[in-house]
């Protein structure tokens, strides 16, 4: 089984998003560990792209923060591999096709494998695409996580039969940020994928309050948050861990409330 299925063995999954290496990668690291003592069951860490077009101003922010302080691909490995001494809930690496592409896709799922990095998310990878990718994650046992969004229409079943550890359900169109309200039919997307597979879904995009997580999980198998989160650290920087540890505890305890 997935490693990654674990984090949604025990109801619920709350799934935070941090971009590594912003402001540093020694706060990373603080932040990853406060999040995972405080009930994170996956964390997605995102490697800093040049031009991360799936993100809102806030994470576009963050990546060009992570870039300015001399963060790597290879950095974040090495960061990966010192988490990986205590941190045992499942990590997946959030990044452009190009950064995988450019490093070498080969060395770079075998780097995950040998990290600990159990899956992967490309939002810029087009399903008709992903067998560029897909046979050479599979070899090193990395998930190659399926987007699914509400323009996905008739492709929905398609890409869920063939989906590998979770899948993530993008909520509403355009880019990560927070939004007053979530306004697409949640229900009638996730029932579909149910109808095609017995991969988890969580939803994403514009999650940003107990509530919307609480309602999002409802509908799904959990909640994924980044801006909020990204938020958290350009107020607080390197003093930032025990906020993110309140608000992922505050986050966790929404979505598995009854």
């Amino acid at each position: 089984m997935s490693n990654i299925r674990s984090a949604f063995a025990n109801g619920k999954a709350f799934i935070p998003f941090i971009t590594c290496g912003d402001p540093d990668l020694e706060t990373t690291a603080k932040i990853v560990r406060a999040a995972a003592e405080n009930g994170a069951d996956l964390i997605e860490l995102g490697i800093p792209f040049s031009d991360p077009t799936a993100e809102g101003p806030v994470i576009q922010g963050a990546n060009i923060r992570a870039l300015a302080a001399g963060v790597t691909t290879d950095k974040v490995f090495e960061l990966v591999k010192e988490l990986r001494r205590d941190v045992k809930i499942p990590f997946v690496f959030m990044t452009y096709a190009n950064v995988v592409f450019s490093y070498d896709a080969e060395r770079f799922m075998a780097r995950c494998c040998e990290a600990g990095v159990d899956g992967i998310i490309l939002p810029d990878l087009p399903y008709e695409e992903k067998d560029e990718f897909a046979d050479v994650a599979k070899q090193y046992g990395v998930d190659l996580i399926s987007m699914i969004a509400p323009t996905s229409e008739d492709r929905v079943a398609m890409i869920a039969k063939e989906a590998s550890g979770f899948i993530y359900v993008v909520s509403s169109l355009g880019v990560t940020g927070e939004r007053a309200e979530i306004t697409t039919n949640i229900g009638e997307l996730v029932e579909l994928v149910r109808r095609n597979t017995d991969v988890p879904c969580a939803v994403g995009f514009g999650i940003s309050k107990p509530e919307q997580a609480k309602a999002m999980a409802e509908l799904s198998d959990g909640a994924i948050v980044g801006s909020a989160i990204i938020k958290l650290l350009e107020k607080y920087g390197r003093e930032a861990a025990p906020y993110v540890g309140e608000f992922v505890k505050e986050m966790k305890n929404a979505v598995v409330s009854e």
